[in-house]
């Protein structure tokens, strides 16, 4: 294979199974064997990797104090402002969690394993109003997101989050809840017609007695749980939760339906059910290993074919994280991540409903797509919006500027954008092969091919980092 085509196939590794990729990177990476770039983005990192943002033991005492609260029919003034001012404190710490996750995705070096997460976040979508519960389920996420999707289903299953969001809490004998048995079948594993109601019946006397505790702890309560026979499937026995996991991957319907959501997520909106049956085919002999099934996708001749390249919408999270990553964003005020993910219709940690969110050309209706369009000049170009095509001081001269001590007393200060963000554009330029031109940079940015009206438009700019912003400002730039 020749180095180009080897450095448009990581790119478009990199635009999938990550936020994208640098320049840099992406010259340094192309040299390497495709398969072993692929390998290296599977690699389990060596340390835990979790979000720590919320401290577990403050958390139960907080838990602990507001269940005591609940319990209790009449208030004193100065415990209903007690309760108000943990429910405050909740908020504040979940939007916390929020600009975390975010900036973990711009940060990471394993991007491969924030991307997973943000595929299972959808899927197992889910929301608490506990920010513990709900960093909790994203570390359970994030730890099994290539490993064992055996263990993942059981670990979220397990969660308070789910069991909470999912009214498991109300599942005991004699009185089962069917809410979790049914999105378990429905929504996280086998999907709509591979079960009967009789099914979820059987599943939901199975979980009675799976719960969390006053501190947001597992736990099993023996004397809650049905002990009679089910028959679930056909078989009949004295089924557990785990039982009833274990008879559902026990279907290559489970496969499918897995395989076929990975597909639209990092292939293409439309599946193509011969490609999806050989990755289910993978993840199902392979004991549902999920790091496999992704190799499959990875290696596979048509994860490359030009109708699966720069055709998928990105998510509002894709754009957001790539476009700081690309540019080496920082925010004075992370609190717009917040804003910016409200407006364009994907605010992490909430999603619209159990389905998550649906996606694909959903993410993009005439108003969210303008703004879309105009994010990338607010944040890169400090609010200004000059796509002129005139040369900006020579780009030679910013990275020079940078590196001086002290700034001219004398330097024109440009307006702030409501944004408050820095691009770091020495840094992103230095990135660059020396006399790149902007048709170039064009073909690094965008992700579908460049057509005439791209190449005309920019192929008289001389400054690249006004070009970056006129690039990013396409609708092009949406895609990957």
């Amino acid at each position: 294979m020749s180095p180009k085509d080897n450095f448009y196939k990581v790119k478009h590794l990199y635009s999938r199974a990550g936020f994208g990729i640098s320049y840099k990177d992406l010259q340094k990476l192309s040299r390497k064997n495709y398969e072993k770039v692929v390998d290296t983005l599977l690699k389990t990192p060596k340390e835990q990797d979790d979000i720590s943002l919320i401290d577990n033991v403050a958390s139960k005492q907080q838990m602990l104090m507001q269940s005591g609260l609940y319990a209790k029919k009449d208030l004193t003034d100065e415990e209903k402002k007690q309760r108000q001012e943990i429910v405050k404190m909740q908020n504040e710490r979940s939007r916390d969690l929020n600009i975390a996750w975010v900036e973990k995705m711009i940060n990471t070096s394993t991007p491969l394993r924030e991307k997973m997460t943000l595929f299972w976040h959808g899927h197992f979508a889910c929301r608490s109003n506990n920010p513990m519960f709900a960093q909790q389920l994203n570390n359970i996420q994030r730890a099994n997101s290539l490993g064992s999707f055996k263990t993942l289903l059981v670990e979220v299953s397990k969660s308070p989050a789910m069991l909470q969001y999912l009214n498991n809490q109300q599942n005991r004998k004699g009185k089962p809840n069917e809410n979790f048995a049914r999105e378990l079948m429905e929504l996280f594993t086998l999907g709509r017609g591979n079960y009967a109601e009789q099914d979820i019946k059987e599943s939901a006397r199975s979980f009675t007695g799976w719960m969390y505790d006053k501190d947001g702890s597992f736990i099993f309560r023996p004397n809650l749980h049905d002990t009679q026979p089910k028959t679930f499937f056909g078989k009949t026995g004295n089924f557990d939760g785990e039982n009833i996991i274990d008879i559902i991957l026990q279907k290559p319907e489970t496969a499918m339906f897995i395989s076929r959501k990975i597909y639209k997520f990092f292939v293409n909106d439309t599946p193509n059910e011969t490609h999806v049956k050989d990755l289910a085919d993978t993840f199902f002999t392979s004991g549902y290993d999920i790091s496999a099934m992704m190799k499959k996708l990875f290696t596979a001749d048509w994860f490359h074919s030009p109708e699966n390249v720069g055709t998928k919408i990105k998510s509002p999270a894709e754009f957001l994280v790539g476009l700081s990553r690309e540019f080496y964003v920082t925010y004075n005020k992370p609190q717009v991540l917040i804003q910016l993910q409200s407006s364009l219709g994907q605010y992490l940690f909430n999603p619209p409903n159990v389905a998550g969110w649906p996606g694909g050309q959903n993410w993009i209706d005439s108003s969210s797509l303008m703004l879309r369009m105009r994010i990338p000049s607010l944040v890169l170009n400090d609010g200004e919006i000059d796509f002129s095509g005139k040369a900006d001081p020579e780009d030679e001269a910013v990275i020079a500027q940078s590196k001086a001590a002290t700034a001219s007393v004398n330097a024109q200060v440009k307006p702030k954008s409501y944004v408050d963000a820095k691009a770091d554009w020495p840094k992103f330029l230095e990135s660059l092969p020396k006399g790149t031109t902007p048709i170039e940079l064009a073909e690094f940015l965008l992700q579908p091919k460049l057509n005439n009206k791209i190449t005309t438009m920019i192929s008289d700019n001389k400054g690249l980092r006004s070009t970056s912003v006129e690039l990013t400002s396409m609708p092009e730039y949406q895609l990957c």
